[in-house]
C-alpha cells in the first residue's frame, strides 16, 4: 500500500523525483527567506520546515532503497515525523534545500543504475505491509507531490 499514490496519478515517479529539487529551489526563491519561516496557520508547517521534513525523508529513502537492495526481505523501520520536527529550528532553509537536493540526486543516480528486475524486490513495511522498490520509488514522488502542493499553497496563496 503507497499511501502517496494519489498524489503521483499518472505521472512517472522517476521524473518527479528529478524535478522536485529545481522546484523547490524556485518556490523557496519565491517565498524568501523571511516568509519560508512564517506558518501558515497554527499548527502547520512553514516552507521551511517542510524543507526540513524534506531532507530528513531523503535520508529515509536512502536508507530504505539501500537496505531493500542489500537484504532478503528488509523491514522498513518507521518514524515519527513529528518528534523528529522538534529539531527544525537548527535549520535554515537553504541548508534543508542544500542536503535534500544532495541526497536526491545520490538517490537518483542510484535508481537509475540499477536493472530493472530490482524494481519488483519485496520490502515489508509494518504499518503497510509488503511491497516493493518500485513501490519506495512512487512514494517517493507521490510524497514530492504532496509537498510541492503544500508549499505552493503558502508561496501563492489563492485570494
Amino acid at each position: 500500500m503507497n499511501p502517496y499514490a494519489s498524489f503521483l496519478g499518472p505521472h512517472d515517479p522517476r521524473q518527479v523525483i528529478a524535478s522536485t529539487p529545481a522546484r523547490l529551489g524556485e518556490l523557496l526563491h519565491s517565498a524568501g527567506d523571511a516568509r519560508a519561516s512564517q506558518s501558515p496557520a497554527p499548527g502547520k508547517w512553514s516552507v521551511r520546515e517542510i524543507l526540513c521534513h524534506l531532507a530528513d525523508c531523503e535520508i529515509v529513502f536512502a536508507f530504505r532503497l539501500r537496505q531493500t537492495l542489500a537484504e532478503p526481505h528488509h523491514v522498513i523501520q518507521p518514524f515519527d515525523q513529528d518528534i523528529w520536527a522538534q529539531n527544525y529550528t537548527a535549520y535554515d532553509a537553504q541548508s534543508a534545500l542544500a542536503v535534500f537536493t544532495a541526497l536526491r540526486n545520490f538517490n537518483r543516480k542510484l535508481i537509475g543504475s540499477l536493472p530493472p528486475e530490482v524494481f519488483s524486490k519485496p520490502v515489508s513495511h509494518p504499518e503497510r505491509g509488503t511491497m516493493t522498490f518500485q513501490t519506495i520509488v512512487e512514494t517517493m514522488g507521490g510524497h514530492d507531490l504532496n509537498h510541492l502542493a503544500q508549499i505552493e499553497k503558502i508561496v501563492n496563496p489563492v485570494n
